[in-house]
């Protein structure tokens, strides 16, 4: 029954949850705090801070955690695939629409329009990532690492993944 209750206490929020991790946190405490009484409003502040203190997405961190408190680790995978299962089974529904109206004119227009946005938001990426570069390595070595990686990948069509590792052993060798 445990199992259930772990699954159910963060299936909702994040189904009815709108806005992300921070936007479900209180509802997360309502079922975790007040619903089911696994902790205190102290030990979820607690937890809370830590979870923000940590990289990747607070909703998975906190779920992991209260579901290992509350029933070790079959609770944390409960816990965690609950919380991943509603974005989960909108994404499935999503891609069946559109697949399902895949030869639809509309939709035609809006994959002509999404290819251009997402163009877009990945060069800001690069940007962002050189100008980083810059700040941190320098100039010098930022026109090194990236002259290396285009050659790598469009000359000798080596793996992306290889490509990271090569500019972290860079990285690391010569700027660490």
């Amino acid at each position: 029954m445990i199992y259930v209750q772990l699954f159910l206490a963060f299936f909702i929020p994040n189904i009815i949850g709108y806005g992300g991790g921070p936007a479900i946190i209180p509802l997360i405490e309502a079922e975790v705090v007040g619903r089911y009484g696994w902790m205190n409003a102290q030990e979820f502040a607690e937890i809370l801070g830590l979870g923000n203190a940590l990289p990747s997405p607070i909703a998975t961190k906190m779920a992991g955690y209260v579901g290992y408190e509350v029933a070790g680790a079959g609770g944390a995978i409960v816990a965690v695939f609950a919380t991943v299962v509603p974005t989960l089974l909108l994404m499935l529904g999503a891609l069946g629409l559109l697949y399902r109206y895949r030869e639809s004119p509309r939709v035609k227009r809006m994959s002509q329009w999404v290819r251009p946005v997402i163009a877009i938001m990945m060069a800001g990426l690069v940007v962002s990532f050189f100008a980083e570069g810059l700040a941190g390595a320098g100039l010098v070595h930022t026109l090194i690492i990236a002259a290396a990686a285009a050659l790598a990948l469009l000359r000798f069509k080596a793996h992306p993944a290889l490509v990271v590792v090569g500019a972290l052993a860079y990285g690391g060798l010569l700027l660490g």
